[in-house]
Formats: C-alpha cells, structure tokens, sequence
C-alpha cells in the first residue's frame, strides 16, 4: 500500500478530516476531531499508527512481522504497521477500518450523534 491508497482510504470514510497538527511530514486522520490514524508522508517503506484493541494488538504483533507496538504512541492500545508488502492491501485495509471504528465506538453520546447525521 502507498501513501496516496492510504489517503483515499481514510478520507473516504465519514466524519475524516486529515491534519498535519504535528510537522509536515506527519500526516494525521481523525474522525469527528479523535486520532485514528497517524502515517509519516515520507517514511518508506510506508508505515502508519494505529488503534487497536489491546488483546487484538499483541495477537497481531505475534502473528505478522510488519506489525511493531505503536512507535511514539501507547503500545497497549498502538499498532505501527509496516506495509512491507508482506500482507495484502485488504489486511492493511482492514487494519485501518478496524482502529476508525474502535474510535468511533467511543466516541461521547454529543459527538456521535453529530456523527450519524452527517
């Protein structure tokens, strides 16, 4: 997966706006303001952070080389992924649709319902 397939996968889902509240060189997804998705624009191979459920991220980590605890981020809740073309772009995919709906899942009663109606 490629930087551009990584944007156009992320911005295409509801409530995403994408920031670079960090540098220039990092790349940030959030839904409705919450962090679901952090990548470095020139990082290669590419490599992104993301939420995942603790129990989920150390099976993870054990099952696929190309998945490390979150560099900079909370390696209980943080994967990094490398996407060292080991894993298929679905599994990538499936990654980011995962940390996108644990955060919106927690997202408070207010902002949720902004959520469902956009």
């Amino acid at each position: 997966m490629n930087i551009e397939e990584l944007r156009h996968h992320c911005i295409a889902k509801k409530g995403v706006e994408e920031t670079f509240p960090f540098d220039e060189e990092t790349l940030v997804f959030k839904l409705m303001g919450k962090v679901f998705l952090i990548v470095g624009i020139e990082s290669q191979p590419v490599s992104f952070n993301v939420k995942c459920d603790p129990e989920k991220a150390v099976e993870l980590r054990e099952k696929y080389a190309c998945i490390q605890p979150g560099f900079h981020m909370n390696k209980k809740h943080w994967n990094t992924v490398i996407c060292d073309g080991s894993v298929s772009k679905k599994l990538y995919k499936e990654w980011i649709d995962d940390s996108y709906d644990l955060i919106a899942e927690a997202l408070p009663k207010k902002i949720k319902e902004e959520f469902n109606s956009l």
